[in-house]
């Protein structure tokens, strides 16, 4: 399906509003060109290429709105789903928490698109796993791998006189390698805006020193050791805390950022002093679109944690209203600061440690105070006088992100960790954690 540049995005907004017969109406246009290419056991599976343009009109009468969506364009498909959305709205009850649409945004351009993404044709991403399977093939190991790219744009309006329309455009790459019994297993992801700066072969290396390396493993004691974490590993976990970062649920009690007899703990210090993170839509690694797709806020640069004191909430334009607060943009990427140390480099100076690869299959044991558990798997080693003595069973764990982002005790160098759509990335550190929990064995690799 076509494209729409700007100037048809708009005009297709134009007639949707002006066919609206509601005292309201907003409009979303997405479209998305999404390319891939599966392999498992060293061989191609699927290939496949998915283009859709949808269009999406929510329109309201007072308090009470309907939403619709369509993904054909000519007059009488948008006036069929214009009124859709209006017959929706007289039959809904009405919304206590409605409020009206919001007024003009100034939407900051953000670089979301790269030429060299947008330019990925099925030859590159069989190029891609072309790479990683003969690396495999090569040591004798097992790939299995899933590239994928997106090329799009979207738009926001409404009747108010918003209008933001943005191209965008990302990739990412997971794979994962083990020996042919099964007993060691590497796994490595990438994710990027620009395909300049993805190397499948090279990621595709990492994946394979780790499953070679990960052969014989040894049972350790479960118990509280120092722990290395790899970026992705870290992603899983404190990216579970980010969501809590909502000022209702504070608010209400239902968060660990609730204060005992009310209120919320803005401005407390709940972590180290090291950790500092915050939200930017233009950053250049990790940019994301300069507006909240829910609400057509603008983003704005935002400290989250500074200084291990927590910097902002999250206000909703209903809470923002009640609590007498500025609603702003929902995050669409989180940054953490970091030092300038690669994992190599935070093994070098760890006596006595465990490197984690990956975290997984993780789950919520107490919202109150984020208590995680999960799993470690696709190499987990055993560090001694800075380097990696041997390969170790993995463990579960059960860990609070609060917890350890007060345990740190040096970070390293961000990397972009994401998926590959302009989403929700993030830029995150290795980090040395002391007193990480792991409370049992597991047999899987």
């Amino acid at each position: 399906m076509k494209m729409l540049n700007q100037e048809e995005a708009k005009r297709i907004c134009d007639k949707v509003m002006s066919l609206s017969k509601a005292d309201e109406c907003r409009v979303q246009i997405s479209g998305s060109r999404n390319g891939n290419i599966r392999y498992a056991r060293n061989a191609v599976s699927t290939a496949g290429l998915i283009e859709n343009t949808q269009l999406t009109v929510s329109v309201a009468f007072g308090k009470k709105q309907g939403t619709a969506s369509i993904n054909e364009f000519d007059d009488k498909s948008l006036e069929r789903v214009v009124r859709r959305a209006e017959d929706v709205a007289r039959l809904a009850p009405e919304n206590p928490e409605f409020l009206p649409a919001i007024k003009k945004q100034e939407f900051k351009p953000s670089v979301t698109f790269s030429e060299a993404t947008a330019a990925i044709d099925p030859e590159y991403r069989a190029e891609v796993a072309a790479a990683s399977i003969n690396a495999a093939k090569k040591q004798g190991l097992i790939a299995a791998g899933f590239f994928s790219d997106t090329n799009g744009f979207e738009t926001v309006a409404n009747s108010n006189g918003v209008f933001g329309y943005q191209t965008l455009s990302n990739l990412g790459f997971t794979v994962t390698t083990r020996t042919e019994d099964g007993r060691g297993s590497g796994w490595v992801t990438r994710s990027a805006n620009d395909a300049r700066k993805f190397d499948a072969r090279e990621a595709s290396e990492v994946a394979i020193e780790k499953a070679v390396k990960s052969v014989d493993a040894k049972a350790l004691e479960p118990g509280r050791y120092t722990v290395i974490l790899e970026p992705a590993a870290t992603s899983e976990i404190i990216g579970r805390m980010f969501g809590a970062f909502d000022a209702r649920r504070a608010d209400e009690g239902r968060s660990f950022l609730s204060k005992k007899g009310g209120g919320n703990r803005l401005g407390e210090k709940l972590f180290d002093e090291q950790v500092n993170i915050w939200a930017d839509p233009w950053n250049p690694d990790v940019p994301v679109l300069p507006w909240d797709d829910q609400a057509m806020l603008a983003r704005e640069r935002t400290d989250v944690i500074k200084g291990g004191k927590v910097a902002s909430l999250d206000y909703t334009r209903y809470w923002a209203e009640k609590q007498g607060q500025r609603a702003t943009g929902r995050h669409g990427n989180m940054i953490m600061a970091g030092g300038g140390k690669s994992t190599e480099e935070l093994i070098a100076s760890t006596k006595k440690g465990i490197l984690v690869t990956r975290t997984w299959y993780i789950r919520m044991v107490d919202p109150q105070s984020l208590l995680l558990t999960g799993l470690t798997r696709d190499g987990t080693f055993y560090i001694e006088n800075g380097k990696i003595k041997h390969p170790i069973k993995n463990f579960r764990f059960n860990e609070s992100p609060v917890s350890m982002l007060n345990n740190i005790d040096e970070l390293g160098k961000p990397v972009v960790i994401g998926g590959d759509e302009v989403r929700f990335q993030m830029l995150i550190p290795p980090m040395k954690v002391r007193d990480f929990n792991f409370t049992s064995l597991s047999d899987a690799v």
